[in-house]
């Protein structure tokens, strides 16, 4: 049975599975799966017109703001910086918009005024914010039990982070997730592709054939629908987000799962010792502002991981 990517004509892989006991999970730091007998039936399903149709009303474009006097080459060098959305705008401040190459503090309060006038700033109803928390959907982890122990799985619009030492399971849980994101879910969910950014080089995708195989999955459209990148600085990392924003704009409702792994190890290296402490954690809490904004932005679940050490200082000499 082979299945196919996730396009706009989207097909998604399905499966049951069974998993082993929680206490096994956790002696051996990872999530452990064996796959039932294959059933075509299950294997590809096509996702509902009006689910779609929800997806990819989720966001404003940020083209819109044509109608109301904004230029298309001011446009562009907003989406150039991952802005593709009116709610990104609102999202940014005044400052960081100035910022940018070619826009004046002029151009900035016209755009700001237009976004002000696509989506109304003002308060919603305790009812109104439960209709729209609605589209939050949960990747499962692929264990019964530790779906919940995190109500259900990985939340959208939220992020979740796995820490702990070396060697615990946090990146086999990533790798997991790279393939139960793809499987369809309760309430309507979909299945999905993911992106996977690396800063460690710890990204196998031989781990993703062993298990989609688990799943009884065809593992070359699992890994067709993961998209990998490496970051190689703090810097470089930060300016991924700026892709990754365009590709879930360019592809709206395709993409479920962002993972970074792991989300300090480039802080620790470009930020040394206590003396920088003070600017690593500004960045870091900047970043992690923007995976925020992104998550609520396109409706995807963040999953990062961080590895934690006995001494603080021992990452800061």
């Amino acid at each position: 049975m082979t299945l196919c990517s996730f396009r706009k004509q989207k097909k998604l892989l399905s499966s049951k599975w069974e998993v082993r006991n929680l206490s096994q999970m956790l002696l051996y730091g990872e999530v452990a799966f064996r796959a039932p007998m294959k059933s075509a039936e299950d294997q590809v399903v096509e996702e509902e017109a009006a689910y779609l149709d929800d997806e990819e009303s989720f966001f404003q474009d940020i083209d819109l703001l044509q109608k109301h006097g904004i230029n298309v080459a001011d446009i562009k060098k907003l989406k150039a910086v991952g802005i593709c959305t009116v709610k990104g705008i609102q999202m940014t401040t005044r400052r960081a918009l100035c910022n940018i190459k070619g826009l004046s503090e002029a151009k900035v309060e016209k755009i700001k005024d237009a976004a002000n006038r696509l989506v109304e700033p003002g308060f919603l109803t305790a009812f109104e914010y439960s209709e729209k928390r609605k589209m939050v959907f949960r990747v499962t982890t692929g264990s019964q039990e530790f779906d919940k122990l995190l109500g259900g799985g990985i939340e959208s619009m939220a992020i979740t982070e796995a820490f702990g030492e070396f060697r615990t399971g946090k990146t086999q849980l990533s790798h997991t997730l790279c393939v139960t994101s793809q499987l369809p879910g309760p309430n309507g969910y979909s299945g999905g592709k993911v992106i996977f950014i690396d800063t460690e080089n710890t990204f196998r995708p031989d781990r993703l054939r062993d298990i989609a195989e688990r799943f009884n999955v065809d593992h070359e459209a699992v890994l067709d629908n993961v998209l990998y990148a490496r970051a190689y600085t703090s810097e470089h990392q930060m300016e991924l987000l700026d892709y990754v924003a365009a590709k879930f704009h360019e592809e709206a409702g395709v993409f479920k799962l962002l993972i970074i792994d792991s989300i300090m190890a480039l802080f620790r290296v470009d930020f040394s010792g206590r003396g920088e402490l003070a600017e690593r954690q500004q960045k870091l809490a900047q970043m992690l502002s923007r995976l925020q904004k992104i998550s609520e932005e396109y409706n995807v679940a963040v999953f990062v991981t961080n590895q934690m050490t006995a001494d603080p200082g021992a990452t800061m000499t």
